[in-house]
Parts: C-alpha cells; structure tokens; sequence
C-alpha cells in the first residue's frame, strides 16, 4: 500500500528517530543475543498450567514457524491471519509471519462466523489458525466451514485436538524442526522493507462499520516506542497483558514492545482477576495497560483478598473515562498510579498522562500527545477553535496508519490533503496542548438543536456511588428530535432519574443536558477492549429491548 506522508514528513520522521530501515525482528534479534536466557514470555492459561519461554527458546520457535510457513508456499506480502486467545502461539506466529516478509492479521477470539468469514475473504487469507474451541465455542469447526467457501484460503489449522477439515497446528509447526531446512542466512533474505505493510488490523467497531486498518512496520514502531519513552518503561520491567493481543493494545504492548526492548511479558488468556492479581504477586509486574473495568475489578478483587503488590508502579487506561474514585482506589488499594492514555487503531497511543502529572490529572485529562504526532481541535468548516472549545480532535503524524486495507475511498474520505486525520472524536485542548476526549462525532446526541456532551455527563455520573459503569446514549424523540437516555450498571441499589438530575444539578450542569431517562442493565456491551458499543445500545432501543 502507498504510504500516505509526503517525503519531508518521512524525512523528519526518521530523522527523529520514529521511523527507521529496520523492523521488530532486527530488534528481536539483538534482544535475543543480549539476554538469551531471560524470561521472555509467560504464557498463563486458565486450563491448565503455564507456559514459559526464555528469549533463546522463543527465537527458536519463530525460525521454526517462519520455516513451517515456507513449507506451505507463503510469500512475502502473503497474509497470515490468527484468531487466538493471548498464548505464546500468538507471538511466535506473529513475530514469523513478519521474518518471512507475510502480513500479520490477528482477529479478536469473539467474532464469529460472518465476521471472520468477511475477514478472511476481505484479506485473501492464505493461512489461518485458531483454537479448537475456546470459552465453549468451537472456533475449529467455524474455520473448516469456512475454509470450503474461501477460495484463498488454502491452510486452515486448529491448536488442541484434531477438527475434520483442518490441520493440527503443533504437528506441523511445532514437531517438525522447519530451522534445520530453512536456515537463518534464509529467512534473513526474505526480510521486507519497513516502509512494507506489515499489519492488518480489524476495528472493533463502536460505530459498527469494521475496516482494516493498515500498517507498515514503521507506523507500528512509532506506535510501539511512545508507551516506554512517555512512561520511563526499561527491559527491567515486567508487563501483565489481559487485552487480547488481536487488539491493537495487546499487539503493539503486549506483542512487540516487549519482544523489541528486552521486557518479560505475561500473558493472561482469560480474564480472571484474581488471578492477574497473582500473576502480577508471582512474576513481579511493574506495568499493565486496558480499560477501566480491569482496574475495578482488580481493585475489587484486591479488597476481598490482598496480594502483595508492590512491584506494581503503573496500570494505563485507555477506552473509556477514568473515575475520580478509581485513581484514589488504585492508588490506596493496588499501590498503583493510574495514567490515562488516548489512541486508535488507526495510529496507536497518541496521547499520555505521566507518572510526572498529579496523580488526579488522569481522571480530568486525556493527556498530552507523544512526540512524532500533532493534534489539533477544529470546527465543521476545518478552522482551529480556541483552547477550551469543543470541536472537531484531527491527528497527524509517524504511527499514522496506511488507511484502510482495499477500501482507499473509506480513508479518502477521513484525511485531508495536508494528512491530517478525522479521528471522529470530539475534544477540547487546554493551553498546554492536553485534550479531553468530550464525546464521538457519531456519539453527538442533538437535543433539539442543542449539542449534548455525553462524555462529560458519563464523567459526572462516575462520580455518584450507586454508579458502576455508565454509557449515555440518544433516544428517539418526535418533539425534540433526541433524547439523553443513562443507562446504568449499579453498584448496589440502582439510582434513580431524580437521583441522577439531582446529582448533575449539583455539581453545576445545564438542565438542557440532564438524562430524561435511565435504564438499568447488569452490563454494557463492549469491544474487547473495554470500549462500550452505543451502537448495540442504540439497536436494542430501536428493537425494544432496552
């Protein structure tokens, strides 16, 4: 794919160290030859015992998989796609597909067949691999249906046990030793520029319009240097990764931040909080990174049974707004400072609040933007709006995607001849270049003629004690067009809509901006990442389900 950026921003950006001529395999390769046998990957699984590599060993089994991946005909710019939980399988199958110059293409474990089926066909997948089953669905027996309906897809593989139509993963990539027929000074010749697609990533979707989103290997080292260089993070550090790595979280932070430093990283192929909680007392995890509810639950978990946690320095949010409360509760309970962090598939972590700001600075701040990417807040016409006004959040800069895989007219669509790019955010920008994320441009509820911030109502809400999650979305009004409907997960007994205007009228917000109408639900549906998906909301208020 055509990269975007004009040869001076190329230029400035590998003068500045965010883009280079190499990729995580020339890193991987160092990292290998300096702490070989360092713990690289503890791999844990809720079935069964965990499963440890050391550098050396992880090494191996990449030039093994990069080896069996030969055996199968793939070339470079051939696309490997991988639909597995957060295993060392993933890494390895990750970190290969890239030494032989493929494309990686991870799915999220909870699409199904239609979605995966549009994937795969979308891609030209040659070479898929999934769990034979994982969490009580049979993601083999999907894959073989599919694999007779997709023409490009010529390999399908299971881990686990053996799925009529498919192959077993370990019996060609792990028990054959590939290495010794295909050596290093080979797979050495196959590697592709960095400037190459490397990746192709699936949006979650909360607008619920998935694109594939594209990226070279350099994009991708822009995305992945700002997490260690914004948050002082060294290969001394060891990092928990419960998002799954076929989020672009899991894979920039969970993937190839560590492979590419030197860190230890531990896997957690189920969430289950008290075991992060033992996993961070037994490994000594010093960072871990996803959305609120992992921090409110492993603050839950913490209360009912302390653990020792006292490697832990810092846990990064990142997909939906953190609560005053939490960063105290982080602070007092896991010993941990919160820090906010901003970003997209599209263009990675974007945006920071440091272990330098106050510690409450992350529940009022999105943060500030890394080096190597620019933002700006404008209006409908495209002009800059003064610092505190809402308005349209636009990015530019080195972890900028390609676009969008086989779609240019999507992406044509969202960037601006100067390059910058339409994040679909609304945001506002304090003096000092910070930005509070305010609402979604799709998100925007229009109470008639009047713009209601649903993002600051969420934040205020977060505030009350009878409010666990919350998620304000439009209803369908005749009269005024829309309406701002909260729709609540209660902790304890579920507040009322007096409690909620009360609450509101209190900490001084407009009346025109209060919720006409709560709901009550036992939880929100989200991406994996922890995102809330107001589409599906919306779809069940259209059905009547809600």
């Amino acid at each position: 794919m055509e990269i975007r950026v004009g040869p001076e921003e190329a230029r400035r950006y590998r003068d500045a160290g965010w883009w280079r001529d190499r990729t995580v395999i020339d890193d991987f390769k160092e990292v290998t030859a300096r702490h070989a046998d360092k713990v690289a990957i503890v791999s844990d699984h809720a079935a069964g015992p965990p499963e440890v590599l050391s550098f050396r060993q992880l090494a191996r089994m990449v030039d093994r998989f990069a080896g069996g991946l030969l055996e199968l005909g793939v070339k470079p710019g051939d696309v490997v796609a991988m639909q597995l939980p957060n295993w060392w399988q993933f890494a390895a199958l990750a970190l290969a597909t890239i030494r032989v110059g493929g494309v990686v293409n991870p799915i999220i474990p909870i699409l199904r067949r239609r979605e995966v089926g549009f994937i795969l066909e979308r891609v030209g997948t040659r070479v898929c691999v999934v769990p034979t089953t994982y969490r009580n669905f049979a993601h083999g027996e999907m894959l073989t249906e599919l694999a007779s309906e997709i023409p490009t897809l010529e390999h399908a593989f299971v881990i686990g046990d053996p799925v009529e139509g498919t192959r077993q993963f370990d019996a060609h990539f792990v028990a054959q030793r590939w290495e010794d027929q295909h050596p290093a000074s080979e797979l050495d010749r196959l590697a592709t520029g960095a400037d190459e697609l490397a990746q192709i990533q699936y949006t979650s979707g909360t607008t619920g319009e998935p694109k594939g989103v594209a990226h070279s290997h350099n994009t991708l080292f822009a995305g992945t240097r700002a997490v260690p260089d914004m948050l002082g993070l060294t290969e001394d550090d060891v990092v928990l990764m419960a998002s799954t790595m076929a989020h672009q979280t899991g894979f920039l932070y969970g993937l190839l931040m560590p492979v590419s430093t030197g860190m230890k990283v531990v896997y957690q192929d189920v969430w289950v909080p008290d075991r992060a909680l033992e996993l961070i007392q037994d490994e000594g995890v010093t960072w871990t990174m996803g959305a609120t509810p992992f921090v409110m639950d492993s603050v839950a978990a913490q209360r009912k049974q302390p653990r020792d946690l006292h490697t832990l320095r810092l846990f990064s949010c990142a997909g939906s707004p953190i609560p005053p409360h939490l960063v105290k509760a982080a602070r007092e309970v896991l010993g941990a400072q919160l820090t906010a962090i901003w970003g997209m598939t599209e263009n990675g972590a974007v945006t920071f609040t440091g272990p330098g700001d106050p510690p409450d600075f992350a529940s009022q701040s999105d943060g500030r933007p890394v080096p190597g990417m620019e933002l700006k807040v404008v209006d409908d016409e495209g002009q800059e709006v003064a610092p505190g006004t809402v308005g349209n959040l636009m990015a530019r800069g080195a972890s900028q995607c390609l676009g969008y895989f086989r779609r240019p007219d999507l992406y044509a669509g969202v960037l601006t001849p100067e390059g910058w790019f339409h994040t679909g955010d609304l945001a506002r920008m304090d003096a000092t270049g910070a930005i509070r994320i305010t609402g979604r441009t799709k998100d925007v509820i229009l109470r008639g003629g009047e713009n209601i911030p649903v993002l600051e109502i969420e934040a205020a809400l977060y505030r009350m004690p009878s409010v666990r999650e919350v998620a304000v979305v439009a209803v369908p009004d005749e009269r005024m067009g829309e309406r701002a409907c909260a729709v609540v997960v209660p902790e304890g007994e579920p507040p009322t809509l007096d409690d909620i205007r009360a609450h509101l009228g209190e900490m001084g917000m407009a009346k025109v901006f209060w919720p006409e109408r709560v709901e009550v639900v036992s939880e929100l549906p989200k991406t994996p990442s922890g995102k809330v998906q107001k589409f599906r909301l919306r779809e069940q208020f259209d059905q009547g389900e809600v």
